[in-house]
């Protein structure tokens, strides 16, 4: 919007303190009429003027502060914050000139400044909440900024002018009619609006072309489009039916708006009516009607609000019934802020526009989701729907994350309206199968993919071990790798929850049957055979692999050092491989595919590359025997190798085991 509270709301700003009018010299005065009439763009000029004639030192910092709240109130942020550093400079002795110098920064994007602006408001009036929330909503604004959502925003150079263009709304069901509000040259509204030094607002269309592109838009008739202002269009789901605000401006004198209803008739509309939910001279200005038709949104500044403009509500029984009185659509979607541009989206939840809400700047968008009990919770759109400048009056095609919005940002002229789109999230995951022991890669294994939507794909490794699959969103996957020699392996992956578009990586490391399989961390006290524990954690992974390869039966071989005698090291890894077979079987592993077998000191280990690798004092080949180990002249280096050599490994016997209960 070019100002906050757009064309419908410069008519009802509450009257703010102004000096006393008696004595004052009459440029003073007209400057006090026009800004007591919402006639705020001839206001500052006025302003200005007293001011070079004013020698009064407080007269004159009011008129400061009255030039910096016209800035504010016809939307000229960076105007405001320079006028606001200036009534601050001054000591004007309200500390509202520092909430909205604040304020100011904070729709101009200087976070930081504004956030130090906010804690000193909190500071000079701590009971006043805006403080504590400005600071928070600086820090939230910068994290938005640096992570932004996947949004792609498009500047619709179609559609905008130098006036304002705002509040877009579809006009037929393929979505390639639009209807939307404009201050271009020629709205039929030829005077210019005090409040924003513009001319009048009216509809004006626009249409696709068989080729995609948007023609010249054009003002709706007479009917519609007057020498007032009309704008904030809103549809039926038949789109036969259009409500739109209308108000009526008069010089220093403020007017009502209405919101009018019109049935089409032919290529044309009806002669609008007035709905009356309020009287002539109060404002009701942006509808929202509900896609059953039942429901109409409207924003108002009334009594039984929360504090500036809020959204309201009426209903009724059926479309030629009465609209009922307004209802306050609460405190959780209403602040002692403004909340405007309401809308309805098919899928029930309903998108706003506030100031009063956490946000970016000045006004944002958000969108609320009615809950149990009829609460409704409230979430920030965040960057880049939303801005440190205005966003406002969202308009969605009903089934995709695509459609249009208003927002002061930087485009053609001062409100403009901008495309944005959800690309759909792209999900691959690409992979490698290698051997866990050599970690070389395994060509022609068979990798299988399991979606917990009921998915299953089947692919192959390359030549150099690679796979790759395209995953879908908020998908829980399995992937098994299998080949002749090895044992299968398995890997987990999700989608779930991912915001953003990924490319996953995976490494299914295959264990060859061909040699014995070292089983990690499988742990005993000195001297001892019962499991540790932390034992447990790494033998229920090979329960895992056990149940993913149901055809397979094992040895279990516990390997002691010589660090005791032949006879007792023989007893303690016998021990030791039966108390690890006696844990499988608690684990529902048939007892008649487990054998255990204790090695004691009898099989020293053999180095390979991969422990190479980790130990240089070691080199592939080494037999780690008493001879190697007692030649060794570092004590570490000796422990390190009577690690190693305790052990536990597993053994494939024979793969083609069937289990008792698929015999019977």
């Amino acid at each position: 919007m070019k100002f906050i509270n757009t064309l419908f709301f410069a008519f009802f700003i509450l009257l703010l303190i102004t000096p006393d009018a008696n004595g004052q010299k009459k440029k003073l005065q007209k400057a006090i009429d026009a800004y007591d009439a919402g006639e705020y763009y001839d206001a500052i000029d006025l302003y200005k003027e007293a001011y070079a004639a004013l020698q009064n030192k407080e007269l004159k910092t009011d008129a400061v502060f009255k030039i910096a709240e016209c800035y504010r109130l016809t939307n000229s942020p960076e105007k405001a914050e320079l006028w606001y550093k200036k009534a601050v400079g001054r000591n004007y002795p309200d500390p509202i000139a520092v909430l909205h110098y604040a304020e100011s920064m904070k729709k101009n994007g200087k976070y930081e400044d504004a956030g130090i602006e906010f804690k000193r408001y909190q500071e000079l009036v701590p009971d006043d909440p805006r403080g504590a929330l400005g600071a928070k909503s600086c820090e939230l604004s910068m994290q938005w900024q640096e992570n932004e959502m996947g949004y792609v925003i498009q500047d619709m150079k179609y559609f905008n002018s130098r006036g304002r263009d705002f509040s877009p709304a579809y006009a037929r069901d393929d979505y390639q009619v639009v209807y939307f509000t404009s201050s271009r040259d020629d709205s039929d509204g030829n005077k210019i609006h005090g409040a924003t030094g513009q001319e009048f607002s009216d509809i004006f269309t626009t249409k696709m072309d068989r080729k995609g592109k948007w023609g010249v838009p054009v003002p709706l008739d007479s009917k519609i489009n007057t020498e007032f202002e009309e704008g904030t269009p809103s549809f039926t789901a038949d789109y036969n039916t259009m409500y739109f605000t209308r108000c009526e401006v008069s010089k220093r004198e403020r007017l009502g708006c209405q919101i009018m209803e019109t049935s089409r008739t032919g290529d044309g509309w009806s002669r609008p009516e007035s709905l009356g939910l309020l009287s002539d001279s109060l404002v009701t200005a942006h509808p929202a009607i509900s896609k059953d038709g039942f429901t109409l949104l409207f924003v108002a500044d009334m009594a039984g609000g929360y504090g500036g403009h809020d959204i309201w509500k009426v209903t009724r029984q059926g479309v030629s019934s009465d609209w009922s009185q307004p209802e306050n659509m609460g405190e959780d979607i209403n602040t002692v802020g403004n909340e405007m541009f309401p809308y309805f989206h098919k899928d029930g939840s309903i998108y706003f526009s506030s100031d009063g809400h956490m946000g970016m700047g000045g006004l944002d968008i958000f969108r609320a989701v009615e809950e149990s009990g009829g609460s409704w919770n409230v979430e920030n759109m965040r960057y880049p729907i939303n801005s440190s400048a205005d966003d406002f009056g969202i308009v969605f095609e009903d089934e995709t994350e695509r459609g249009f919005f208003s927002s002061t940002r930087k485009g053609k002229g001062n409100d403009d309206i901008f495309a944005f789109s959800l690309p759909p999230l792209m999900f691959t995951i690409r992979g490698l199968v290698v051997d866990h022991k050599t970690e070389s890669t395994i060509p022609d294994a068979n990798v299988k993919l399991i979606g917990s939507d009921g998915t299953t794909l089947d692919n192959k490794t390359s030549g150099n071990g690679t796979f790759r699959f395209n995953l879908k969103p908020n998908t829980d996957y399995i992937f098994l790798a299998s080949k002749e020699g090895y044992l299968n392996s398995k890997g987990r992956e999700t989608t779930k929850g991912q915001a953003e578009s990924k490319d996953y990586r995976m490494t299914l490391e295959m264990a060859s049957i061909d040699k014995p399989i070292e089983l990690p961390n499988i742990f005993y006290d000195f001297g001892k055979w019962d499991l540790r524990p932390e034992s447990m954690v790494a033998l229920d992974k090979l329960v895992e692999v056990l149940n993913d390869n149901p055809n397979i039966t094992i040895e279990l071989g516990s390997h002691t050092d010589n660090r005791d005698t032949e006879a007792f090291n023989q007893q303690l890894s016998q021990k030791r491989a039966q108390s690890v077979i006696n844990y499988l079987i608690s684990k529902e592993i048939a007892s008649d595919r487990l054998t255990a077998k204790g090695y004691g000191e009898a099989q020293p280990r053999l180095v390979d590359a991969k422990t190479a690798k980790l130990y240089d004092f070691l080199k592939e080949g080494d037999v780690l025997d008493a001879k190697f180990i007692n030649a060794l002249s570092i004590q570490d280096e000796q422990e390190i190798c009577h690690q190693i050599n305790r052990r536990t490994e597993m053994k494939v016997l024979r793969t083609d085991y069937v289990p008792e209960t698929s015999n019977q």
